[in-house]
């Protein structure tokens, strides 16, 4: 923004100068779009894309869900968890969490971490400006502390991708951003083997894990892959002795009730 202030002052000082001032805006305004496409990147603002010190000395890696709930595939994954006996940090999306307020209730009952992923998971989120920013991540956190019985205390952008405005507007609710370190991309690939072996190819103890329990990617039966990629990362997990916990900040290391 400094720059930006800058280039201004020097285009009404040095009109003559347009050209070479001009592109430096347009450069500056590249870079930082650039950069909110990049979900692990530092340059906006703090990402927190792997679990603190102590939860890596315990050889603990996150495990989180985006885009829930929903009717038909969270419940199974709640199944596959507690025949496991594993809690895990579902990032859900506010509008349909107002869709199925006892699915989220369910989600916390089984002793898991609800957290804010907007309310609309709009294609335009990093585009928004500060107050439709902070409008739709307070109306999600209403909805989601309503159903869970507690307000969330992470926010995972759409997409991971962000702007700017948004590390102010965190701040101001007192959220922390958070992204992840692996990552299966079941939303585009039906292989439940190659969806697996992304998120635990190379997993270290301290990575945060990413799957999906909204829209996932179907295999060739129908059937949604993180159904089967899922216990593909526990056992291989399990085998490498990292224990799958949430997405819990020192200071929050307490479960939930």
């Amino acid at each position: 923004m400094a720059w930006q202030i800058t280039g201004l002052a020097a285009w009404i000082a040095q009109p003559r100068l347009w050209q070479p001032i001009v592109a430096a805006l347009v450069a500056d305004h590249v870079a930082l779009t650039a950069a909110g496409f990049v979900p692990r990147g530092r340059w906006l603002g703090p990402n927190s894309d792997r679990l603190p010190e102590g939860s890596r000395q315990r050889d603990e890696v996150a495990l989180t869900f985006d885009d829930g709930p929903d009717p038909e595939i969270t419940p199974k994954i709640l199944d596959i968890l507690g025949q496991a006996g594993i809690s895990a940090s579902f990032f859900c999306i506010g509008q349909r969490a107002a869709a199925h307020p006892q699915l989220v209730t369910e989600i916390a009952r089984r002793g898991h971490w609800i957290e804010n992923h907007s309310y609309t998971h709009s294609v335009m989120f990093s585009m928004l400006p500060p107050w439709a920013l902070k409008r739709d991540i307070v109306r999600a956190q209403e909805v989601l502390a309503s159903a869970s019985g507690r307000a969330p205390q992470l926010f995972r952008a759409p997409a991971g991708f962000r702007s700017l405005l948004l590390d102010p507007v965190l701040t101001h609710l007192g959220l922390r951003f958070v992204s992840w370190t692996r990552r299966g991309f079941d939303k585009a690939d039906g292989n439940a083997h190659r969806v697996a072996r992304r998120v635990v190819g190379a997993v270290e103890a301290g990575d945060v894990l990413l799957l999906h329990d909204g829209s996932p990617a179907r295999d060739r039966n129908g059937r949604p892959v993180v159904l089967e990629a899922l216990p593909r990362v526990l056992d291989a997990l399990a085998s490498r002795q990292l224990k799958a916990v949430p997405f819990l900040l020192e200071a929050a290391a307490e479960m939930p009730a």
